[in-house]
């Protein structure tokens, strides 16, 4: 069976911080990773696919945490076609006279490339450390099922080797009785890593949970939770969502199984409300025997 690791989306996002999972002794940005770490083996970063990180600041990143941690580093927006907000770009690269959101198509080719140059050399610090795990990219979701998209998944897959790559879709057509296989095809054809997802179903949005891999090296779920309030809700209604004991003992299962395919499984909590996410994560760890130091070793 494949390493597991387990963590969440996040380690820092204000319903968090406000929630009390870190004691009032842990307040600085360093303190707070190191103490997550010592928990986790695993964290996605969510915060890159807002803004590129400064390479400063994906050192401190490595330096807080220990030998055997694991980043999942998302995507900048800009990258997986996502309206962005001007702002979030670099000052030096914003288009003229540009307002409110650019995509690709409003910047100057070099300035693309600049953005890529930029979004590589902060992940170089992480990789340099022994911590890299796979770049998420994660495609919105009016992207569907045809040969331009993959094209386009293609494109973002080459401009982030050599790390791996995880592929989050979210367009139904990619899953439907006649694309699923050849969708699937793709990603092996391709070295990409299926990011498996659990979600609300029944909505226009959704995509089915299907547990396979895609690649020997690599395999990917997210749990987004079952909130009700899926497609009405504010980011913390969608996301609110507290995974019952028998969920997660019937998750643990299948994760083993989905283990056995890959030499390595990351399995990443995203439902970010307060600090259900860190409590389901620990939930699940604890029942799939992962330890809570990745350098320690099961008693």
């Amino acid at each position: 069976m494949g390493v597991i690791k387990v963590g969440t989306s996040s380690w820092a996002d204000q319903m968090l911080l406000r929630s009390g999972w870190y004691p009032r002794s842990v307040r600085t940005p360093a303190q707070r990773l190191a103490w997550y770490a010592d928990r986790f083996g695993l964290v996605e970063v969510d915060t890159s696919y807002y803004a590129i990180p400064t390479v400063e600041t994906a050192e401190g990143w490595a330096a807080a945490s220990p030998a055997g941690f694991t980043f999942d580093v998302k995507a900048f927006s800009l990258f997986t076609g996502h309206p962005t907000p001007v702002r979030m770009l670099p000052r030096d690269l914003r288009p003229e006279r540009a307002t409110g959101r650019v995509t690709r198509r409003d910047l100057p080719a070099p300035a693309y490339d600049e953005l890529w140059a930029r979004f590589r050399a902060a992940l170089a610090p992480i990789a340099s450390a022994d911590r890299a795990g796979a770049v998420l990219a994660q495609f919105p979701p009016w992207l569907g099922h045809g040969e331009a998209a993959k094209r386009r998944i293609a494109h973002v897959a080459e401009r982030c080797r050599p790390w791996r790559v995880g592929v989050e879709l979210r367009h139904h057509s990619w899953f439907t009785d006649e694309n699923v296989l050849d969708t699937l095809s793709f990603l092996r054809a391709h070295d990409l890593t299926f990011v498996c997802v659990d979600m609300p179903q029944g909505h226009a949005s959704s995509v089915p949970p299907i547990l396979t891999t895609t690649t020997t090296g690599l395999a990917m779920i997210r749990f987004h939770g079952h909130s009700a309030a899926w497609e009405s809700g504010d980011k913390q209604e969608r996301f609110r969502y507290a995974y019952r004991d028998e969920e997660l003992a019937r998750w643990a299962d299948l994760l083993v199984e989905l283990a056995g395919e890959a030499d390595e499984l990351h399995v990443l909590m995203n439902n970010c409300c307060g600090d259900q996410a860190q409590r389901d994560a620990a939930r699940l760890a604890e029942l799939l025997r992962v330890p809570a130091r990745p350098s320690a070793s099961l008693r």
